[in-house]
């Protein structure tokens, strides 16, 4: 009996495909090239009444109180580490534990058919600068995500949003794509891809970034130009955005391994 093991192994930016009838590795693409799935692509019969009447019932009875701490909406952009050609866009919500740590779950939408896509945890410089070196190169900075007016709070107006991007600006993060979305996918396949944020809004599709405006009605330019004074000293660490230094990404394939037991003797020991 054996279990699996996630492991990080370094990649060269843009793998090709390389290989099909297995469990897809994080920086794996579809053979036929990049087709993004939709919602309405997820497989499943349409919910019952018998589901939704258990839905109200429990939404009335249940406290659901993690999920009340939800107080921040982000819309920003996220980039493969494998591959920084792929860009998706992503939707955080945010539980503020503490002053130097939260917690986000990551949707591709603000709708009510929005995808559960990720995990993405945000810590301070203070707490960043504690960690293991190794630990250090799964985290990036989102001081440029921030600069570059790419990272908004929609609904928010400018003055509020610029002291808490103030903020963030000093913050790193490490986020845990489950669902590759952009690739196709139509369920959550394979392991989960290490992404990182853009360095500026020219690494994004134009017109991504044009619908975004449209919807939220703001500029994206106008916000770069409004956080153009904040200052950038002290606040990207060096161990962080793994990339810029090595020229390569951090992708996630299986390894099987002697699953341990409780007094730590590997279960194939066993007769």
């Amino acid at each position: 009996v054996r279990r699996f093991l996630l492991i990080a192994s370094e990649a060269i930016l843009n793998l090709d495909w390389i290989g099909s009838g297995r469990i897809m590795a994080s920086s794996d693409k579809q053979p036929g090239g990049l087709m993004p799935s939709a919602p309405h692509d997820v497989p499943g019969d349409p919910l019952a009444f018998g589901s939704k009447l258990l839905d109200k019932s429990a939404k009335m009875l249940q406290s659901l109180t993690p999920i009340k701490q939800l107080k921040q909406h982000i819309c920003t952009w996220a980039l493969y580490s494998q591959d920084r050609s792929r860009q998706i866009e992503v939707h955080l919500y945010v539980h503020r534990l503490n002053e130097d740590f939260q917690q986000c779950v990551v949707y591709d939408s603000d709708e009510d058919d929005a995808r559960l896509i990720g995990i993405e945890y945000i810590i301070s410089g203070r707490l960043f600068l504690a960690l293991p070196d190794e630990e250090k190169r799964l985290w990036h900075s989102h001081f440029h995500e921030v600069r570059s007016g790419l990272a908004v709070y929609p609904g928010v107006p400018d003055v509020i949003e610029k002291q808490e991007m103030k903020s963030a600006a000093s913050t790193y993060g490490k986020f845990w794509c489950t669902w590759q979305i952009d690739r196709g996918d139509r369920l959550p396949l394979g392991i989960p891809a290490l992404m990182v944020s853009p360095e500026d809004f020219n690494q994004v599709d134009p017109e991504l970034i044009r619908k975004r405006d449209e919807k939220y009605k703001i500029s994206t330019r106008d916000k770069a130009e409004n956080r153009a004074n904040i200052e950038s000293s002290e606040l990207i660490q060096p161990m962080t955005d793994h990339w810029k230094g090595s020229g390569k990404g951090l992708a996630v394939d299986l390894k099987e391994v002697d699953m341990i037991l409780g007094e730590g003797a590997p279960l194939s020991t066993l007769k």
